[in-house]
């Protein structure tokens, strides 16, 4: 027996054509275990072919619930996030569940199953490239989605929060080169992030305006966190002929590039620039105090949070791509090049 396309798709109507009962097919969409393998995947199978949608047992907006997805929380970019999400979250009624899945398979089905278990408002996924099987699963579900600077080009039907990351990277390298810096050193972010390849490009973009050639040497691997900005930056400076100064694509990486100076007996900015790119709370209070290109991070997880709870309330959505502008903060990192 296969399910009349003509009709609203219900469990009994699944259960039918999978040849198992209404009780297994419930199990099934709970993310139950005590249902075999291969069964799971047969109703799982369907249910995606027939385009099934639970039908919801209260009104979404009861659910009260904001889930708020990182791939890592160890740092302070996430907390800021945080802040702007809960800030709406608190002003509405409404919890927030702030989950880690690390970019694992397993953590990722955890949460899932989780998500199965219980009612959400709407989920705010952050620097996700939002794999297919769980774009798939969230829309089975009837879960609304709202991606925050995600890792690749979205798909169209996803609203996206995120920063002038391009232009940002290009104000960091002009405000260099106005300080009369030629050989600045770039520390990149993950490649696989689109606001990492953005601020590439903007320092690529300034220095062909500025009539540089883009050395290859100049450009070091990073992840955003402070060892990679700490031993690339030790890379840099052991170059034959060293930057004079050193753009960082994160906080944490330009903190990491200070201890590389340090360590090489050189002081920022005296005999090194170093610009940043977050403006994070600590930026203000290093020594010295950090030059950086500040991302909305707040009002990033703020936007996001009252977008998924318009959708939530079946609201449409003014425009599904924002991009929130990016600032330089100039503080005492950064010099004009002492010629010696």
């Amino acid at each position: 027996m296969t399910v009349d396309e003509g009709r609203r798709i219900t469990i009994t109507a699944i259960a039918q054509e999978a040849g198992v009962s209404v009780p297994t097919v419930s199990r099934v969409l709970n993310g139950r275990n005590d249902v075999a393998p291969q069964t799971r995947e047969r109703v799982e199978e369907l249910l995606r072919r027939h385009g099934y949608r639970r039908r919801a047992t209260r009104p979404r907006a009861g659910a009260s619930l904001i889930d708020l997805v990182f791939n890592d929380l160890d740092s302070p970019w996430a907390v800021e996030i945080i802040r702007g999400v809960e800030d709406v979250a608190h002003a509405a009624g409404v919890g927030t569940v702030v989950s880690a899945i690390h970019r694992r398979s397993t953590s990722t089905r955890q949460w899932l199953q989780n998500l199965r278990t219980r009612a959400t408002d709407g989920v705010i996924l952050v620097s996700s490239d939002l794999a297919p099987p769980v774009h798939a699963e969230l829309r089975r579900l009837n879960v609304p989605m709202v991606l925050v600077d995600p890792a690749g080009v979205p798909t169209l039907d996803i609203p996206t929060i995120g920063a002038t990351n391009w232009a940002g990277g290009l104000r960091a390298t002009e405000h260099l080169l106005s300080l009369n810096h030629r050989r600045i050193g770039f520390i990149a972010g993950p490649p696989r992030l689109l606001c990492s390849r953005a601020r590439l490009d903007g320092y690529r973009a300034a220095l062909e305006a500025a009539g540089l050639p883009v050395d290859h040497q100049l450009i070091a691997p990073g992840d955003f966190y402070h060892e990679s900005g700490y031993s690339s930056g030790t890379a840099l400076l052991n170059l034959a002929d060293p930057p004079t100064a050193i753009f960082a694509s994160s906080d944490q990486m330009a903190f990491g590039a200070y201890e590389a100076v340090r360590r090489r007996g050189l002081r920022v900015p005296d005999d090194v620039s170093v610009v940043g790119f977050d403006d994070l709370p600590e930026a203000r209070w290093s020594s010295p105090p950090l030059t950086t290109v500040r991302q909305p991070l707040a009002e990033m997880g703020l936007l996001a949070a009252r977008t998924v709870l318009r959708l939530a309330r079946g609201e449409a959505v003014d425009t599904p791509r924002v991009e929130l502008s990016t600032d330089l903060v100039v503080r005492d990192s950064s010099a004009p090049l002492v010629q010696r």
